[in-house]
């Protein structure tokens, strides 16, 4: 073996590892490798061999449907030339498979340019090569590039003792490097030597130097820099300020993030984020010109001084389309005819009603055996201790049970489960409907709105809650009857609808509403506000399940004992009457008569028990509810994830393609070459030995065609 072949095999054994018994090239490819390679390959006409030419290879790394925004999909192809080890102008599956394995390095951006420029693949990057390679990538108006200066000698040393650059110098050398370029583009505009240039001269540096890692937003509004200022110009160090901004973006999200979270309203101001910021780090790494630079940008568009994350992302993410891109994808549904447009609100009623069902009917099965207990306690009439069934709540589970079995808890709850799902999913419906009504376009809701959104939404429940009432209390207490009264008939909740008619079933129901309205009223508004205030949910903190599941149950005491005396009125007019016991003629004469033979405390029985089904019984419904919103979202939307803090920090807008797909990777890889010049990878094809004509021969031959 030659010493050149012998220092490649080194080399390669250094950069990309090796193992004792089986060479590189031996690595076997994954199923989903082999699956990628085979699915763009063609097939050589001479030896039947697959493989990948340049278009194949741009095919397989940057599919033609993806969407490629910042980098334009041509540039892909300065990669063909690391996948193709043996310089045959074709990637078979070995170099597939070694492609894929180099992209799962944790550095694999800066050892795929170390890769891209060392011509003669020793492991080693000569100055003349790689200023030759970059001088045909660059644009044909970029700004010049001094590589004679004081900079480039510290790493590549002086014209008459240059050397070559190994891995780890090559890739210091890159991280340095945009930072020069801007230092000497700023020389370069900066014709008097004041320290100032035009904000015009400010826009062209950014968008030759780092167009591809900015958002539309940002680039639309480079030249307002100046506005930070009293002057007109922008500054060198508004625009090293600027440059640390967007080289420690992800830094600045996980600030942010953090800051927001510990926010009530999710919105924070410039002090905030400095404060956030010097708990994070170990010393404070931003300036408060390049605080004032992050949220000037943040600002555009929003003069309250509080910002959230939607106001951050046009900062932030890289992938925030400009708004006439937003309008035009927003533009098919402006377009809605008003059948679709009806079928969609019908198709999220539903599904809001479902939810809302499934959500109830647990909440209900949870709790029903208190519900039970609850019922038998406020039927229990008389004042003496003699003429009562039950001595309290406990008493009443107690002989339940000894009398009538563990399914005697659970008499009538097939008729609740079926009619407390409509009557929940009403109410939660409603109360979502009202408050969206009187909700302004900053989120916020006065509290006596608040209390007419739930007061409503107890009163349309009505209308499914006094037949599922007056059902289920007649089952409820007929164990007791069956005891008490021999040879009691046992009857169906069909025959007590038959029994009582249309009419009937809605016995009670001024009570039921005199409940259920104040029962709402109360509820939501307490609910909504010890998720804000007492566990700090705001729209970048999600609370869990048990969080939702205590605001819930809390929420539900007072309201719950408050509107206990409604409910006996209630249970009392529903209930069938016994032989010897007062016929109720109405709500009034039912308040007198309670008044007069059992006193003022008749009126809070089965208070305790109430408090007890009803709180955790809304708790453990509406956890649920929101629960299911997050774990099933309606079609289109994406499910939230709950979390918390800077462990869980993510990126504002997900890559349209699975972060380990050969796509992502190779784009991120690109963005370390598009450092040198934006323009780098562009294939030219003019015929003056421009473009990648003029590279050494190995990189000029031209693939097989199939």
């Amino acid at each position: 073996m030659s010493t050149a072949a012998v220092v490649k095999e080194a080399v390669k054994e250094t950069l990309i590892g090796s193992d004792e018994h089986a060479a590189a090239d031996q690595v076997q490819p994954t199923a989903q490798t082999k699956a990628r390679f085979t699915r763009y390959a063609v097939q050589d006409s001479e030896t039947g061999e697959l493989f990948l030419g340049p278009d194949q290879f741009i095919d397989a790394v940057a599919p033609p449907h993806e969407d490629y925004h910042k980098i334009k999909r041509e540039q892909y192809s300065i990669l063909f030339s690391v996948a193709d080890r043996a310089n045959k102008g074709k990637v078979t599956l070995s170099d597939w498979t070694y492609f894929e394995n180099l992209l799962e390095k944790p550095d694999a951006e800066y050892e795929i340019a170390f890769r891209l420029f060392d011509v003669e693949r020793l492991g080693t990057v000569k100055y003349d090569d790689f200023r030759r390679l970059y001088e045909l990538n660059k644009g044909p108006n970029s700004i010049p590039f001094d590589w004679d200066c004081e900079w480039a000698k510290l790493y590549i040393g002086s014209k008459t003792k240059r050397h070559n650059l190994d891995y780890q110098q090559f890739s210091q050398m890159l991280r340095g490097l945009q930072g020069e370029r801007i230092r000497q583009a700023f020389q370069l505009f900066d014709k008097d030597g004041d320290g100032f240039i035009e904000p015009g001269d400010f826009e062209r540096i950014i968008m030759e130097t780092s167009k591809h890692k900015l958002s539309d937003h940002l680039l639309e509004n480079l030249n307002t820099l100046c506005n930070i200022s009293q002057g007109s110009k922008v500054s060198y160090a508004n625009v090293r300020a600027f440059q640390n901004i967007i080289k420690e973006m992800d830094l600045v999200e996980l600030i942010i993030r953090k800051a927001c979270g510990k926010s009530q309203d999710g919105k924070i101001t410039r002090t905030e984020f400095l404060n956030q910021a010097a708990k994070i780090t170990r010393f404070s790494l931003f300036t408060p010109m390049e605080a004032d630079i992050l949220f000037h940008f943040a600002s555009v568009g929003n003069t309250s001084g509080r910002l959230g994350l939607e106001d951050f992302a046009k900062v932030l993410d890289p992938s925030w389309r400009n708004r006439h891109e937003a309008e035009a994808r927003l533009l098919p549904q402006a377009v809605q005819t008003k059948g679709q447009q009806f079928a969609h609100r019908a198709g999220e009623s539903a599904y809001n009603f479902i939810l809302g069902s499934l959500s109830g009917a647990f909440g209900a099965f949870m709790v029903y055996p208190i519900d039970l207990v609850k019922t038998r306690m406020q039927n229990q009439r008389g004042a003496s201790p003699g003429s009562r069934l039950y001595d309290n709540s406990i008493d009443c589970f107690r002989k339940v049970i000894r009398n009538e079995g563990f399914r005697g808890l659970y008499s009538g709850v097939l008729p609740q489960l079926v009619g407390v799902a409509p009557e929940k999913a009403i109410k939660l419906t409603v109360n979502d409907l009202v408050r969206g009504a009187f909700t302004d376009k900053q989120g916020n809701i006065s509290v006596i709105h608040e209390i007419i959104a739930g007061g409503t939404a107890g009163g349309c429940q009505v209308v499914f809650t006094n037949p599922l009432e007056i059902v289920k209390i007649r089952l409820q207490v007929q164990g007791e009857v069956a005891k008490s009264v021999e040879g009691a008939p046992k009857r169906s909740a069909m025959w007590i609808v038959r029994n009582l008619g249309l009419v009937g079933l809605y016995k009670g129901a001024s009570a039921c509403l005199l409940r259920d309205v104040p029962f709402s009223a109360i509820y939501f508004p307490t609910y909504s506000h010890l998720k804000k205030d007492l566990f700090g949910e705001s729209k970048t903190k999600k609370l869990g399940v048990l969080q939702l599941l205590t605001a819930g149950a809390i929420a539900g005491m007072p309201a719950a004992y408050l509107t206990t005396p409604c409910d006996v009125i209630k249970t009392r007019l529903q209930v069938e009457a016994r032989k010897g016991d007062t016929q109720y003629t109405g709500l009034r004469h039912a308040a007198k008569t309670i008044w007069k033979e059992e006193g003022f405390r008749a009126f809070f029985k089965g208070g305790p028990a109430r408090i007890f089904r009803s709180s955790p019984q809304f708790g453990f419904t509406l956890a649920a509810y929101e629960l299911l919103q997050s774990v099933l979202p309606y079609p289109g939307q994406k499910a939230e994830k709950m979390h918390a803090g800077v462990a869980d920090a993510v990126s504002m807008v997900k890559d349209s393609v699975g972060g380990d797909s050969p796509y992502t990777r190779s784009r991120n890889a690109l963005k370390i070459l598009l450092d040198l010049d934006e323009q780098f990878g562009r294939v030219k094809l003019d015929t003056n030995a421009a473009g990648w004509k003029a590279l050494p021969t190995w990189m000029q031959t031209p693939p097989k065609t199939a």
